[in-house]
Parts: C-alpha cells; structure tokens; sequence
C-alpha cells in the first residue's frame, strides 16, 4: 500500500491517521509541495485533480480522503470504523458530509489563507468554519464521539483540520465540547502528529 501526500496536508494527514490507528503497514510517498510535484504529469496519472492524498492498494488507486478512509476502514476496521448497516453507515457519513464542506471551505481554506498558500475571502472562510464549529459543538457537547458512541471515520475526517483551526484565525475556548473531544482523539491508541 502505498499514500501520495504531503506533510502539511490535513487530507493526507487523514488516512495517515487511520493506517496508524489500524496499525496497517504502508509506504509514504512524500510530495514536494513547494516545487508543486502534485501538479505534474507523472502525479496526474495517479491523481487527475492533482491534489493529495491518493492510496495504491492491490493494483487500485483511489484519491480523495474520503475514498482513502472509506478503503481502509473497509479493508482493514472492520464494522467499528465504518459500519455496513443503513443507519450507521448514513450516520458516519453525515460527518464526512461536513469535513468535505464546512471544514473544508472554512477551517482549510482559512488556515490556508493565514498561511499565504491560498487566496480568498478569509472572513468567508472563517464564518464556513465557525458553522462547522458550531455543528461540531452542537454534537460534542453531550456526546463523546461524532457518531455510533464510539470513534469512527467521522472523527478522524473531522479532526485534522479542526485540530489547527487557530491557523485559520479561529480560536476553539468557545467551543468545549469540541476541545475535550480532541484530546479524546488524541489520546486514542495509534494516534500520531502530523509531523
């Protein structure tokens, strides 16, 4: 098994996050981001969009953290990561639903803003992450976990970028339950830094 990433990258960083929690064995391709070695031919092969993660397993290659998790948890998780029952799947993929909008276009895109990777409308973004915040909260405050009462891919889709949401300028003291759950995350067994 094989992930194209990057070491910054919060999507790359997701199914790093679950290999390691797994414990699953893979090799890391690292990506010269500065040098945009993401963008060239030999890359866009693997990945059309050009951007990372991407995951080779067993002579398939899935790109997109979501396709990433959803691979892995299947593969190697079992029912706990993602289950295969309507409800419980649909009640994981409600979270994934907002790691890909919410997250993405606020707490990503802001942090990416404040890091002059990105340009944009940087109080847009950051009212995009508050929104996500408040959703996050909205769960977190009387539950442990974002779905099933257990972790599952939707906390590991979710964390990344929420973990750094102060890059973005967005400050989490107001946000109790989703402090707490971060570091319930981070004390889950396999859990590893982004660098």
């Amino acid at each position: 098994m094989k992930l194209y990433m990057t070491e910054r990258s919060g999507n790359a960083y997701k199914p790093r996050l679950l290999l390691a929690m797994l414990n699953v064995p893979y090799e890391k391709v690292v990506l010269d981001f500065p040098k945009k070695e993401h963008k060239q031919p030999p890359y866009l092969k693997i990945n059309p969009r050009g951007q990372v993660p991407a995951l080779e397993d067993d002579g398939h290659v899935f790109w997109g953290s979501t396709a990433c998790l959803v691979h892995i948890a299947r593969k190697h998780g079992s029912e706990k990561w993602l289950p295969t029952d309507p409800a419980g799947m649909a009640q994981v993929m409600q979270w994934l639903e907002l790691a890909q909008n919410e997250i993405h276009y606020g707490l990503q895109w802001a942090r990416g803003v404040m890091n002059k990777i990105k340009t944009g409308n940087l109080e847009e973004y950051q009212g995009y992450g508050k929104t996500g915040l408040e959703v996050l909260e909205g769960r977190l405050r009387n539950n442990q976990w974002l779905a099933l009462g257990r972790p599952t891919i939707a906390d590991v889709a979710c964390y990344p970028y929420v973990a750094v949401a102060a890059e973005g300028g967005l400050k989490l003291e107001a946000y109790p339950g989703v402090t707490a759950w971060l570091k319930r995350f981070e004390a889950l067994p396999g859990w590893v830094k982004r660098v």
